[in-house]
């Protein structure tokens, strides 16, 4: 679970509980007529705006958000390095028995690609088609949330509108006006709360999400022309080393030492047993 996703819901959640207990009662916030307004007419618009299927696509990545990063930058280019050195050994061909093991589909057909002799220009052609598909997969489930935050403040003020109609019609009772103009402001409420809480917040998780993703794929595809180019291993983790962060360049160089230092003490051990 992302611990950032669960710790702000329940923060947010916390603070709007604390916000309605402070001045009233949990049930003077609750009205059926308005959360109909308001999220049915918001997510009937939306649905409207999109194909049924990227409806279901934007439902679908709901769970995304409150999983971690699946992309290990560190590992990756740990692999990378690792497939350039077998490369140069043993030449690409010996790349193919590396394929088994690798459970990224994007690194493994492009590592289809390098065996069986592709042009580089191709290979890189066909690299970037699946970022440039990928990218639009993802920004239409991002549009789909994005729509759902500027729809839900508009219903949440249409059904404003509604019940100041109501308000006004029974105006002849004045013991009607106060709750009346309750229930309506009540649906702008639901409105702002669905679209800041949830779907913007949502919306941003994803394009986040979908930058590390670009990012990394693009990572790959720097490592795999490397490769097929027959670029020293070293040089090539220099140029991968580009796309981290600072910080994340500092954990990489800590990890590189202390597996290195771990593999002198494997070796002075096994010398040990030897002797």
């Amino acid at each position: 679970m992302d611990l950032a996703t669960i710790f702000g819901m329940v923060l947010g959640i916390a603070c709007v509980a604390y916000g309605i207990l402070s001045g009233g009662e949990i049930s003077s916030f609750i009205d059926a007529g308005s959360i109909a307004v308001t999220f049915g007419g918001g997510l009937a618009c939306t649905i409207m705006s999109f194909p049924l299927s990227d409806t279901i696509k934007a439902l679908k990545a709901i769970p995304l958000v409150f999983k971690p990063p699946r992309f290990d930058p560190f590992q990756t280019i740990q692999l990378l390095v690792e497939l350039s050195q077998k490369a140069r050994r043993e030449g690409l061909l010996a790349l193919e028995s590396a394929q088994e093991d690798i459970k990224d589909d994007y690194l493994k057909k492009a590592l289809e690609l390098v065996v069986d002799g592709i042009e580089a220009e191709m290979v890189k052609t066909s690299m970037q088609f699946e970022i440039d598909s990928m990218v639009v997969r993802h920004s239409v489930v991002q549009a789909f949330f994005k729509t759902l935050a500027a729809q839900f403040p508009s219903w949440g003020m249409i059904g404003t509108l509604m019940g100041l109609v109501n308000l006004l019609k029974g105006m002849d009772d004045p013991s009607n006006i106060g709750p009346a103009m309750a229930l309506a402001i009540i649906t702008t409420f639901y409105g702002s709360v669905l679209a800041n809480f949830i779907c913007n917040p949502i919306a941003t998780k994803l394009q986040g999400s979908s930058a590390e993703e670009i990012r990394m794929r693009e990572m790959i595809m720097e490592g795999i022309l490397s490769i097929q180019s027959g670029e020293n291993p070293r040089l090539m983790e220099h140029k991968l080393k580009t796309f981290l962060s600072p910080d994340q360049k500092l954990q990489y160089e800590s990890m590189v030492i202390r597996e290195r230092e771990k593999d002198r003490g494997t070796e002075r051990e096994m010398g040990t047993i030897q002797e």
